[in-house]
């Protein structure tokens, strides 16, 4: 029998609570997305998907590895991975397959320092371990240039793509499944869209789309309605634009005889909170379903049933192992995470679970900074976080979605908070996890950002090759 492809399309920075097929839980969506709704349609929406650490380095990190922060080192942005880790690329790649990554990558140093400042120049990731095991490059660390943008090739060499950049990655999408011919492949298509940019956000066919005036949530304050609006107009727009990458992406799949053959996940690093607690627009870093909670869908011909949902909670580092099980690829002992492909493919067989355990370690995203260090725990009903200046929030899902009644003090939830922090600490200690100033951990890192230390300990120099008898 043919061995599956996969192809998974990995937004930045996309809520799952603006999408239409969430709807039943936050209320008005302002856009129609097609496409996506397509895509549910035809596989299993997550009702579900967690981002344990809504920051890109992180969760990309604990999508790419399947392991926590605490064991990668991945505590900021720009971070460098440790050439010892074992990826989904590798575990795949061991087993025949042709992989790719294509767009935002933000598992390397790059244009370091000053990456925020210099968005518009080329930024690179080397060859060899840098990119884990993934042969086919076109893709970038991290830039914001979403208009003729670059990406880093099989050298240090760039080229532009052509347009905005869900259109312009697409073209080296369908290169790599195009040159894959009879192989089996992996293939992460990864847009930087809905993400902030300083330019231009997106084309102009996409805010014609929009309505004239935009509702927003009602848990954004009064004083963040304007400036909320604004933003959300830029990315209600970027949305529509990965909306009809997706559905081009399936297009073409099905162009090429591909679809019944071919695993396809939809899914992102992180939210954003959108004004939304009366955070700024842009930040996430939150414990709240606005941050941390991520769009999931998964499609697999025959294996999972159609129009199907499941409430089952979905960690970040639970993707590896599940793309590995629904494609009988073997899964690496290296792995923290947990498959849940066995509910995807029979919803009967779900069961509830303990929690998602959430965290966050700086206030500021590429450097160590104390003030905005919180654990937290999330069940299918109630989230938990606790920030290291004593502050403490515990929200009934059920009943209060939009995270604005905070029951912390509340008699009635004595019993539910002792559970909460029970589980937490419970995943805390598994990770060797300690809620403390975030510039204790700058000994993680060495001057050139590379991983020497994480929560367990000194480690190995950070160019070690992989064990890669964990592959088995």
């Amino acid at each position: 029998m043919k061995k599956p492809n996969v192809l998974v399309l990995f937004p930045d920075q996309l809520r799952a609570q603006t999408l239409p097929i969430y709807q039943g839980t936050y209320g008005a969506q302002q856009i129609s997305t097609p496409n996506i709704d397509r895509l549910a349609a035809q596989g299993m929406t997550l009702d579900n998907a967690i981002s344990n650490c809504p920051v890109c380095t992180p969760a990309r990190a604990m999508l790419v590895t399947g392991r926590y922060p605490q064991t990668t080192g991945h505590l900021i942005n720009t971070t460098r991975t440790r050439h010892s880790e074992i990826s989904i690329a590798d575990a795949f790649a061991h087993q025949g397959y042709q992989t790719g990554w294509v767009g935002k990558w933000h598992l390397h140093t790059g244009l370091w320092p000053a990456i925020d400042r210099m968005p518009q120049h080329p930024d690179w990731v080397p060859e060899g371990r840098d990119r884990l095991g993934f042969q086919y490059w076109r893709a970038y660390n991290q830039h914001m240039v979403y208009f003729d943008g670059f990406v880093n090739k099989d050298d240090w060499n760039y080229e532009r793509w052509q347009g905005y950049e869900t259109e312009g990655l697409l073209d080296y999408a369908y290169e790599f499944i195009d040159q894959a011919a009879d192989n089996p492949f992996l293939l992460f298509v990864s847009p930087h869209q809905p993400h902030f940019t300083p330019f231009q956000f997106a084309p102009e066919k996409y805010y014609r789309q929009l309505p004239a005036e935009l509702v927003l949530p009602a848990n954004v304050p009064p004083g963040k309605v304007a400036v909320a609006r604004e933003m959300y107009r830029h990315y209600l727009a970027m949305i529509l634009a990965v909306d009809e990458m997706l559905g081009r992406l399936m297009d073409y799949l099905e162009h090429k005889g591909l679809a019944d053959n071919t695993i396809l996940v939809f899914a992102s690093d992180h939210g954003t909170q959108a004004g939304s607690q009366g955070v700024n627009p842009w930040s996430k870093k939150n414990p709240y379903d606005a941050s941390i909670k991520v769009p999931g869908i998964v499609r697999q011909a025959g294996k999972i049933p159609a129009g199907s949902r499941s409430s089952k909670l979905v960690n970040m580092v639970d993707w590896f192992p599940t793309i590995c099980e629904l494609a009988s690829i073997p899964v690496p002992r290296s792995i923290e995470g947990h498959s849940v492909a066995a509910a995807l493919k029979d919803p009967d067989l779900d069961r509830p679970d303990d929690a998602a355990f959430l965290m966050n370690f700086s206030k500021y995203f590429d450097w160590f900074e104390n003030g905005a260090e919180w654990r937290g725990i999330r069940t299918r009903d109630y989230m938990y976080a606790r920030w290291l200046n004593g502050r403490e929030e515990l929200y009934d899902l059920k009943v209060d979605p939009l995270q604005m009644n905070n029951l912390y003090l509340d008699p009635d939830q004595k019993q539910t908070l002792l559970q909460l922090k029970g589980l937490m600490q419970e995943h805390q200690n598994k990770r060797a996890d300690q809620l403390v100033n975030c510039t204790d951990w700058k000994d993680w890192l060495d001057d050139q950002r590379r991983v020497v230390k994480n929560a367990f300990g000194e480690l190995s120099h950070p160019e070690t090759l992989p064990d890669w008898s964990l592959l088995h």
